[in-house]
Parts: C-alpha cells; sequence; structure tokens
C-alpha cells in the first residue's frame, strides 16, 4: 500500500472552508479514482499546518493518478492558501484498535535515518513501539510511513480525543526517543492534530 501526503500551510481564516472544500469537492472525486483506497486530512489550527493524505493499493496506482488529479490539488490549495507540498511514501505498518469518532486527534512524528536502516525502523516501530502504543488510553489506531529512498519516515498516532492525546505526551516522548535511538534515526518534527476527516479504506498491517 502506498500513500501521497499534500501539505499546505493555509491561512487560519481559510480552514474551515479548506475542510468544506476536500470533503464536498476532493474525497468523491479522489474515491473515484481506480486504486484509491482513502483520504484523511490533519488540521493544524495554530500552526495553519493542513495535511491531506490519499491512499493507494499500489504505487502503480498512486503513480497514474497524479496528473488527473494535479490540477484538484492545486485548487484545494487555492481554497487553503497556500502552496501544496507532495510526498509519496510506501506505507509500512497500520494497526487499527476501532474506526475513529468526530472529535479524533493525530500526533504525528517525522524522523530520518539512514535508507539502509528502514527495514530496521519499521522492525522497531511494529515489535517494539506499537505494542506499547497500543496501551494508551484512548487509542484509536497507528501507522508508519517510509521514504526508502531519502530514509524519511512518518509515524502517526490517532486518539479518541485531544484530551487522551495529551495524557500521553510525557510517556509518547520517552517512547519516541527510546525507537528512534534504536533505528539510528533523528527526530525531525512532532505535531499535534485535529482528525478533521477520516475515510481509509487500508487493511491491516500490523
Amino acid at each position: 500500500m502506498y500513500a501521497r501526503s499534500t501539505t499546505v500551510l493555509a491561512h487560519s481564516e481559510a480552514i474551515d472552508a479548506g475542510v468544506e472544500h476536500i470533503r464536498d469537492e476532493v474525497m468523491p472525486t479522489v474515491l473515484r479514482v481506480d486504486g484509491c483506497v482513502g483520504l484523511s486530512m490533519l488540521v493544524d489550527r495554530t500552526s495553519g499546518c493542513c495535511i491531506i493524505t490519499t491512499a493507494w493499493r499500489d504505487e502503480e496506482a498512486m503513480h497514474a493518478s497524479e496528473g488527473w488529479l494535479r490540477p484538484v490539488r492545486e485548487r484545494a490549495g487555492e481554497v487553503l492558501g497556500g502552496r501544496p507540498q507532495v510526498d509519496e511514501w510506501e506505507i509500512a505498518v497500520l494497526h487499527r484498535d476501532h474506526t475513529s469518532k468526530p472529535g479524533a486527534c493525530v500526533r504525528a512524528t517525522w524522523v530520518r535515518t539512514n535508507p539502509e536502516d528502514t527495514d530496521r525502523l519499521i522492525d522497531i516501530h511494529r515489535l517494539g513501539l506499537l505494542p506499547e502504543i497500543e496501551t494508551y488510553d484512548g487509542f484509536c489506531s497507528a501507522s508508519l510511513m517510509v521514504d526508502r529512498t531519502s530514509g524519511y519516515a512518518v509515524s502517526s498516532v490517532t486518539f479518541d480525543s485531544r484530551d487522551a492525546m495529551e495524557r500521553t505526551r510525557d510517556a509518547a516522548t520517552t517512547l519516541r526517543e527510546w525507537g528512534t535511538r534504536e533505528a539510528n534515526g533523528q527526530i525531525i518534527e512532532v505535531s499535534e492534530f485535529e482528525l478533521a476527516l477520516a475515510h481509509l479504506r487500508v487493511p491491516e498491517m500490523a
């Protein structure tokens, strides 16, 4: 499974209109494309960072969609008021305890390691981090996406509520630092978001 993420630094006053546009215009269009298996949108209203992620059955389907969806992406950037940055990923791990509900929030961590250590990073996430993350109160789901060429990766943990996410900050910091050391990696960024849209049909990959 693969994913394409589009990151936009939106104007704060445009975020609600952007969510509505993605929900009502972009999502129905994208979900009709052959090979698409879902869409999600993360929003940080403080920074304006919005991340729209589409999931794909395979790399071929993701790349085949690029030309057709480029104008859709550019229009979404116009609505949000920012220039889209596009990244492509392999979905290496996905575990879902239960489907998210309104009010869910996500903590995302970007990490860079040596490309040759990517498989080690995946194993540490699956075998070392995920069993601990599952014990967090309010845990909903977790994923790891990787770019094997650059060694860049992003992990996401979804919680039932912002309160549940906030209560895990200390434990998550300790676990994240341990896992990154074990993978010979470096933490690039940690951010927290509201899960504005979640329509994913990605199967279990834990």
